[in-house]
């Protein structure tokens, strides 16, 4: 207990607020149903929310330098028809799963390139991309869902680490949240994003490869959305044009719940992971006493709302302490 408490002293003050929150939605949960932590039930529950843990990692990278990409649920949905299609068509699964990651890493440099060659805006950007590499899934596979895949592969999708009930996209992406988190925090490269975050001219001015930098980020949003669809296609044992259907709504909430400002330069993995697991909990709590789908969408727009505005209001309270800070120190004895 002293060692737990220690590292939460260690943390940023809104980290601890999200692990006391992890902390609190695991309870409620298991107030709300006998069976919600059971083990059993916690892989199972886990297990839903890991492809939005893998494409928050480099999501939150990109929110960093202040950029966004909303078409990470629809690469995941075109790699996925990408790979059912070839395995379909008799290609080995090995070069179907390369093929969906050059699609995704494709997809992605897309995205960079008229982010960062033409200057346009990311958000218009990837609202337009969503619908392309949505409806590009359609093409591949219309209405059809592609199945029947090798049980070995969909071992992947939804086993558990031998002798534990970890699953194994959840173990693969914690061992990426650490491998990001390093990256991001102890790196020359992470530290460039923060500065180009919080003030992109004088990045520039300093010798920082801004465009280049951006494009990389794009390049590896879309290699993580393709490893999301990998997963996501052999955790359901199937490929179809709809897969993830929304997700990109609950990545973004996540990474801005974990306290990544929005205006870039400002945040951390482990606040996004948190978020991710938070908002995961939260849905899986509410799923088990039967509430609808429609509900949960509602609880996630509210969580995003939550995310951008409770920041700004611990900002301007900030902000009101410091102007009123001198003047209290001028009248004092």
């Amino acid at each position: 207990m002293k060692a737990l408490m220690s590292g939460l002293r260690n943390l940023p003050g809104w980290e601890t607020t999200l692990v006391v929150l992890v902390v609190v939605a695991l309870l409620g949960g298991g107030l709300l149903s006998g069976d919600f932590l059971t083990g059993q039930n916690l892989s199972f529950l886990t297990a839903n929310f890991s492809e939005t843990l893998l494409m928050a990692l480099t999501m939150t990278l990109l929110v960093i330098v202040a950029e966004i990409d909303l078409s990470v649920a629809s690469i995941l949905g075109l790699c996925s028809a990408v790979l059912g299609v070839l395995f379909a068509a008799g290609v080995p699964m090995p070069l179907a799963i390369l093929a969906a990651f050059v699609v995704g890493g494709l997809a992605g440099l897309l995205n960079g390139v008229l982010v960062t060659r033409l200057g346009l805006p990311s958000l218009a950007v990837t609202i337009g991309t969503l619908a392309l590499y949505r409806g590009l899934a359609f093409v591949l596979l219309g209405d059809r869902a592609i199945a029947d895949f090798p049980q070995a592969y969909t071992n992947f999708g939804f086993g558990t680490v031998p002798g534990t009930l970890i699953p194994i996209p959840i173990a693969l992406g914690t061992v990426l949240a650490i491998l990001t988190a390093v990256i991001l925090h102890a790196t020359p490269f992470g530290r460039s994003l923060y500065a180009i975050g919080a003030n992109e001219v004088a990045a520039r001015f300093s010798g920082l490869r801004v465009e280049r930098t951006k494009l990389l980020l794009f390049v590896m949003s879309g290699l993580m959305s393709a490893l999301a669809g990998v997963v996501y296609t052999f955790r359901f044992a199937s490929a179809r044009g709809d897969n993830a259907t929304g997700f990109e709504l609950g990545v973004i909430a996540a990474v801005l719940l974990g306290g990544v400002s929005i205006f870039g330069g400002r945040g951390s993995v482990i606040g996004a992971v948190l978020a991710v697991f938070l908002i995961g909990l939260i849905n899986g709590a509410l799923t088990i006493v039967d509430v609808s789908n429609e509900i949960l969408t509602i609880v996630t727009g509210l969580l995003l709302i939550g995310s951008v505005l409770v920041p700004n209001l611990v900002a301007r309270v900030q902000a009101a302490r410091q102007r009123r800070r001198p003047r209290g120190e001028a009248v004092s004895p």
